[in-house]
């Protein structure tokens, strides 16, 4: 596990009452297997304390479809040979592949003074900011957590907070075989269309713009 170039600097909400001396820490994996790096992030979640510095994971899964809390099975695929994961974040089913920058955050939300809301749109916003950096139009859906380019979905998020730490985070689609959702309803949508940064000519591979994303993700949270 490499320790990838930490954040230059974390402010704390004067009102947490903690200060910590540590930034943001971002860890690069690569390709790492869905269910251990699940169970990692709910041990450190289990075992951070308050002055636990928060850290940002960068990766990409081999093929599988994750289900959220609400999940239902209407919106589940037929036989297929990816597997499917039920975990604890919420929202419905997706797909992670090959191709696709994630991002997990694991952040003291109540230490920071951010309510599940606010990181929510956090980030959403650091996603928003990557893509126009690369001159990709993005917006927000209404009531539809997640990163769209004309009616697409480009990136999905979710989140689980246990005792006021946050994990789980956001997929962005880079360069992936998309058919695999078409099989599902994405993130609980018939007929949700689903795009990727290569299609709007972004040439850079899920590895760095993985990075960026992180990157942007800590200066927000670091603010």
């Amino acid at each position: 596990m490499q320790i990838a170039a930490r954040s230059a600097h974390a402010v704390i909400p004067a009102k947490a009452g903690i200060q910590i001396e540590e930034a943001t820490i971002v860890r690069h994996l690569g390709l790492a297997e869905y269910v251990p790096t699940y169970q990692a992030m709910r041990r450190f979640t289990e075992d951070r304390n308050a002055t636990t510095p928060d850290e940002l994971w960068v990766l990409e899964h081999p093929p599988v479809y994750t289900v959220g809390m609400a999940g239902r099975e209407k919106h589940f695929p037929g036989e297929s040979a990816i597997p499917l994961e039920r975990i604890n974040r919420g929202g419905q089913i997706t797909y992670h592949g090959p191709g696709q920058a994630i991002v997990y955050v694991l952040v003291d939300l109540a230490r920071r003074g951010l309510t599940v809301r606010g990181m929510v749109s956090l980030i959403e916003q650091a996603v928003i900011e990557v893509l126009g950096a690369h001159r990709v139009g993005t917006g927000r859906r209404k009531g539809a957590p997640g990163v769209y380019v004309d009616g697409a979905k480009i990136a999905a998020l979710g989140l689980r907070v246990r005792r006021g730490c946050c994990y789980h985070g956001v997929a962005l689609n880079v360069d992936m075989d998309l058919a695999p959702f078409s099989a599902i309803d994405p993130c609980g949508y018939p007929g949700l269309a689903v795009t990727q940064t290569r299609a709007h000519g972004v040439v850079a591979g899920a590895e760095e713009m993985g990075g960026e994303l992180a990157r942007r993700i800590a200066r927000l949270i670091d603010k």
